[in-house]
């Protein structure tokens, strides 16, 4: 059944609150003409018509402005400076400028907040769409929204409804009693015995590995985000409900072609349908993240999230309904459950409920945590790797020197790793992978003041407030004048005592307070655990800049800019996680000890 564009439910309940002003102005001239001796010109019945909708908008807007000084007023607070420098109704210009940037070539991350910031500060407001948005990079105003004041600040009904058709009611989607519900079932199966049994880890790693050495081998290039993207999409798969997807059992991409080849595909087409269409999912929802509750307005002729959520669904729902079902007979035949350390997360969930929904949205939401995020982390350390060779050399060496040629790694191993640790989160610092994130104040409240003595920042019950962790990281009060290099050392060295044990809320790669992630570890695992696999297969690894598509490749302009900008090769971009454009194509040399080293 064909279901109706979310734009025309949106024009719907839109119109008729645009046609109240001209009523308005309708009936008040009907009752002029018909009950007073007034004759009203015609030019100015017209005008009358022309201004009633701005009449009533400006109206609107002097009353909220009022209120907020009021607000700010009352609690010895100031409203965080607001940006000006789009004059045109609700910054419409603004909107539809950076709609056009992220459908042509996206701006680099971070950089249309930059300026505001060097003018205003770390904490500002802009007003788009009428509605007042908070932006703020001080760790002081994150450490207050995401742990001190938990409470003042929720996902909000709008965010959460943007993020519905992907996620449901599941934990990153969800407030309140419901999140909690969901984070207490998940909580339980992230123990250290689970995140600690590699056995999975190893069997995707030598499938990835093997595919890497093949490419390799015939002379080309690999698009190694395509390559670890498959990696934690089987891994996660089969650590979540026991099915691998085998996703790397196709063929990988080649130069010439961004995506797998249809033929010598070694995966069922189904299970290809299912990664492509949960990627494809997760773009649309997070194009819609940036128009807030004004997103329907660009899905005039289709919803962009349905279409690929019904594949994700089709493929995953049978796989619930099994579970469901093997638990049922086991109850009736007074079958003991598999033990704990022995279950996948869907075995563990059928445990806590039956309905098929809040499952499928926790196995979702999980998925997408623990597959995007450490492929991106991945990605992003490998394209360091290749700029930095004495960091990889020196990382390859602590691998040789903890784990050897061929052994595999445990987690006892990545204890005395220090260097790779300090790797991962040097790349985390730099490039962290969900760069921006949003929530809604609650209830009037503040935030506090940036200088001693001054007033803290009056938050509107209702506000938007959004920070930028990738900005944070990237301070120079904060992290030093070196912030903007590459140099795992300063979670080595003097640096880490000077700067982030004093105040651990400027590194906030996993997020922080109650909300923080579950699987921090278990990420910490899966990356450290493939690079040290493919730091034991290669020595040498290098950029292959020529396969990149080229709208992938930095722009020349931005040599021109400053900061990190200035020594990208490659664009990124932002969806709900950080990752490359076009995929991130690599050579790599294959280390001297090649047959044994698997």
């Amino acid at each position: 059944m064909a279901r109706i564009p979310p734009g025309l439910p949106y024009l719907a309940k839109v119109i008729p609150r645009l046609a109240k002003p001209f009523v308005v102005v309708y009936v008040a001239l009907l009752l002029t003409r018909n009950f007073t001796d007034i004759s009203i010109p015609g030019y100015i019945e017209i005008a009358a018509y022309a201004f009633a909708i701005p009449a009533v908008l400006l109206f609107r807007l002097l009353r909220e402005d009022l209120a907020i000084w009021r607000g700010a007023a009352r609690v010895g607070g100031v409203f965080p400076p607001i940006w000006r420098d789009d004059f045109t109704p609700g910054s419409i210009y603004t909107v539809l400028k950076m709609a056009r940037k992220f459908r042509t070539n996206a701006p680099y991350p971070g950089d249309m907040l930059t300026e505001h910031i060097k003018t205003l500060g770390p904490c500002f407001s802009t007003r788009t769409l009428f509605t007042y948005r908070v932006f703020t990079i001080a760790p002081e105003h994150v450490k207050a929204i995401l742990a001190t004041q938990f409470d003042d600040f929720e996902k909000g009904k709008h965010l959460c409804s943007i993020l519905y058709p992907l996620l449901g009611v599941g934990v990153f989607a969800s407030d309140g009693d419901m999140w909690k519900f969901h984070r207490s079932m998940t909580r339980p199966f992230f123990t250290r015995d689970r995140i600690g049994d590699f056995d999975n880890f190893d069997r995707h790693a030598s499938d990835a590995i093997a595919q890497l050495r093949t490419r390799l081998r015939e002379g080309l290039p690999v698009d190694f985000q395509d390559l670890v993207g498959r990696f934690t999409m089987d891994s996660a798969t089969e650590f979540l409900f026991g099915h691998d997807v085998r996703s790397l059992a196709d063929e990988l991409p080649r130069p010439a072609d961004s995506f797998p080849t249809a033929s010598s595909s070694a995966s069922p087409e189904s299970e290809l349908n299912f990664v492509t269409a949960f990627n494809d999912a997760q773009t649309a929802c997070a194009g819609r993240m940036r128009f807030a509750e004004h997103w329907p307005l660009f899905e005039m002729g289709r919803d962009r999230v349905e279409g690929p959520m019904r594949v994700v669904r089709a493929h995953i729902e049978p796989i619930l309904a099994e579970a469901l079902l093997r638990k049922g007979e086991r109850e009736a035949t007074g079958e003991k459950k598999a033990a704990p350390g022995e279950q996948t997360l869907l075995e563990h969930l059928v445990d806590y409920t039956e309905d098929i929904g809040v499952i499928r949205d926790e196995i979702l939401n999980i998925m997408i945590a623990g597959r995007d995020t450490t492929a991106a982390t991945l990605s992003i350390i490998v394209y360091m790797l290749a700029q930095e060779p004495r960091v990889l050399h020196r990382l390859r060496q602590e691998v040789l020197d903890q784990v050897g040629e061929s052994r595999r790694p445990t987690l006892d191993d990545f204890k005395y790793m220090k260097y790779m640790r300090a790797v991962i989160n040097e790349t985390l610092r730099l490039y962290p992978i969900v760069p921006f994130n949003l929530k809604c104040a609650t209830k009037d409240t503040t935030l506090p003041a940036l200088e001693p003595g001054g007033k803290p920042f009056y938050i509107p019950k209702n506000t938007r407030v959004s920070w930028s962790v990738l900005l944070m990281h990237r301070r120079k009060d904060l992290w030093g004048p070196d912030a903007e290099e590459f140099d795992p050392d300063r979670f080595l060295d003097e640096r880490l005592h000077k700067y982030l044990t004093p105040n651990p809320f400027i590194f906030l790669p996993f997020n922080g307070g109650p909300r923080i992630c579950l699987g921090q570890q278990f990420a910490y695992n899966e990356i450290s655990f493939f690079l040290v696999r493919l730091l034991q297969n290669f020595s040498g690894i290098r950029l292959a800049l020529h396969a990149q598509p080229p709208q992938s490749l930095a722009p020349e302009e931005w040599l021109e800019g400053e900061g990190r900008k200035i020594k990208e090769k490659v664009r990124l971009q932002t969806h709900l996680t950080m990752s490359f454009v076009g995929g991130l194509w690599v050579r790599m040399t294959q280390a001297e000890q090649d047959e044994g080293s698997l």
